[in-house]
């Protein structure tokens, strides 16, 4: 067969690019042994020959199966060598990389979901777990309205790895804490008392469940609670004057905790 070569053999500048790899690779693979080049020129340049260009196209290809350098020698240069053994043990590897890969996509495509929609339930889900008042709008609303801050990032992060069993958790615990500050509103607890405080902290952690809650982010939502129509009208859903009263509740404890509620920020 003709030498592809030449006569004269391939400079490493050639070789590299016929074969696609670096110069600086070529020159590893001569260092350790494992390539190489057959000829030199008088000022002692490398050159490859047809042979030497064959076992550079065998250590390329066994390198993109992803076989080390040293199991690719023992591969070229042992007669004995088990070479479909080694490729099977290979093969392996690769269907346990492609595995792992598979899910880091599928895990992926949940995280960009999570983020662009905030909530990764059905519509027939949703209303399952958070009720028939629930509108499956909402979580698009509030990615519309709050999508570029830490805390929906935080909250799509979290959506993201979360069963339909860990929501109705969640979803229970809001329900539950909904029906304590009812029922302290009306035992008479007083904004400021141990009860009360109790009740702001429970609050802060069921809502931590969502992004992390500091006492300032708590005393602007007690600040919405009351103000904005739709929280209001939940909350004095539940008992006439709620919000006002968990709004009192959360700065009074937000004053204990050297927080000045009126001056307080989002942060």
């Amino acid at each position: 067969m003709p030498d592809p070569a030449g006569a004269d053999g391939l400079t490493v500048g050639q070789v590299s690019t016929r074969l696609g790899v670096t110069v600086r690779a070529l020159h590893h693979w001569d260092d350790i042994g494992l390539a190489r080049p057959s000829l030199r020129t008088a000022a002692g340049y490398r050159l490859y020959t047809a042979g030497d260009l064959e076992r550079l196209h065998r250590i390329v290809v066994y390198r993109e199966i992803g076989l080390g350098l040293d199991r690719i020698r023992v591969i070229l240069d042992d007669s004995n060598a088990d070479v479909p053994g080694a490729l099977r043990a290979q093969r392996t590897q690769v269907a346990q990389r492609i595995d792992r890969l598979q899910q880091l996509s599928a895990g992926l495509d949940r995280m960009i979901a999570a983020h662009e929609r905030g909530l990764l339930l059905t519509v027939e889900q949703q209303a399952a777990i958070f009720g028939p008042e629930w509108n499956p709008d909402w979580p698009v609303q509030a990615r519309q309205r709050y999508g570029d801050t830490t805390q929906w990032q935080q909250y799509a992060e979290r959506s993201a790895s979360r069963s339909p069993e860990e929501w109705e958790a969640i979803a229970d615990s809001v329900t539950d804490l909904d029906r304590a500050l009812a029922d302290a509103m009306d035992a008479g607890v007083t904004p400021g008392s141990p009860e009360a405080n109790q009740l702001v902290e429970r609050h802060r952690e069921v809502f931590s469940s969502y992004f992390p809650l500091t006492r300032q982010m708590q005393v602007c939502l007690g600040r919405m609670y009351e103000a904005d129509p739709g929280f209001a009208a939940h909350y004095d859903g539940i008992r006439a004057g709620l919000a006002t009263w968990f709004r009192q509740s959360v700065d009074a404890s937000a004053r204990a905790h050297d927080i000045d509620p009126d001056t307080a920020t989002w942060q």
